[in-house]
């Protein structure tokens, strides 16, 4: 192949020639180091043709010579082959690479991250700041109907394409571990372990802790306590907003909504945020305990109480970290 090039710059010796330059120096230039200096993204648009490209690229700073580039490319047999897309261009790539990468088709891969816990709102709105994702949601997705992950995609895929590859994991996901669920426990189907995952996914970020949650609510609903769930309260007040940096004060206990866990016994009506599959697998998959409530431990966990004197030496030692 690096003979063909060097015979057809050969072939258009007497072009070069005319502008002072040599087929030698013109080869060098398109196997040179090039202008580079950080890895940067170049989108090539639908029906462009080379010389157009050539020059996008010399703008974008991306390589030295839209003649040279041309050229090469042509030699490669490829100047008919650029496919449309986005590209990553390492730093300094010569021009031969560049050719290379535009003829490959290896379009560059983005990345989408859905944090566990937030709201179908809240998604649209982090889907909103990608470059690349093209379209709007016509319809804001249900609660609980998303799943959590780190999701790849290309310039030019759309969010309506995004929104229902989320559907298609949750669905998955969800049948997957409600297939190998404890049949023990007291769900009636697999819309309340998303409801109760949901909620779990606001209590705590601490994996470990998850399964021990779901034994409290599990404890307390079968007791015929009420969940007395603090992120329910928040989600009721605010209106699904979901606003995790308000205070919850006495008043908000007695709000009234299906969502008001302080309200209500057992479970709210749908799904509070969209739940990661840690999540969905602790409430499948409790831990066997007496515990009734729990209480956070000023470190990012919680400590866990089978009496309500227990807890409440718990809520004290707490509220005296906080004051420290």
């Amino acid at each position: 192949m690096r003979h063909r090039v060097f015979l057809y710059f050969l072939l258009i010796f007497v072009v070069i020639s005319l502008t002072g330059g040599s087929v030698l120096s013109t080869y060098s230039q398109f196997i040179a180091e090039g202008p580079l200096n950080e890895t940067t993204e170049i989108l090539v648009q639908s029906g462009e043709p080379l010389r157009k490209i050539a020059h996008q690229l010399h703008q974008e700073g991306i390589i030295r010579s839209p003649t040279v580039f041309e050229l090469g490319l042509r030699a490669l047999g490829h100047g008919t082959n650029i496919k449309a897309g986005e590209y990553s261009i390492p730093r300094h790539a010569s021009m031969k690479m560049v050719a290379h990468i535009l003829t490959s088709g290896q379009t560059y891969i983005r990345r989408l991250v859905i944090p566990e816990g937030l709201t179908s709102v809240q998604v649209l709105a982090t889907m909103e700041g990608m470059k690349g994702l093209m379209g709007q949601v016509i319809q804001v997705p249900k609660n609980g109907t998303l799943l959590p992950d780190t999701y790849h995609y290309s310039y030019g895929d759309t969010k309506e394409g995004m929104i229902q590859r989320m559907k298609n994991a949750m669905t998955s996901t969800l049948d997957e571990l409600w297939a190998g669920r404890d049949t023990s426990i007291s769900l009636k189907d697999k819309k309340e372990a998303l409801i109760m995952a949901s909620i779990i996914e606001k209590e705590t970020s601490v994996d470990r802790e998850r399964a021990h949650i779901a034994s409290v609510f599990y404890n307390r609903m079968k007791k015929g306590i009420r969940l007395q769930s603090d992120p329910t309260v928040i989600f009721a007040v605010t209106d699904g907003q979901v606003d995790q940096k308000k205070r919850v004060l006495y008043e908000d206990l007695k709000y009234k909504s299906p969502y008001n866990t302080y309200v209500i016994y057992g479970l709210p009506p749908q799904p509070i945020s969209n739940p990661g599959r840690a999540s969905l697998y602790a409430v499948l998959h409790p831990m066997k305990t007496n515990d009734l409530y729990f209480v956070a431990d000023g470190k990012g966990g919680h400590i866990f109480a089978e009496t309500y004197s227990e807890h409440q030496k718990n809520v004290k030692n707490w509220r005296q970290m906080k004051k420290k």
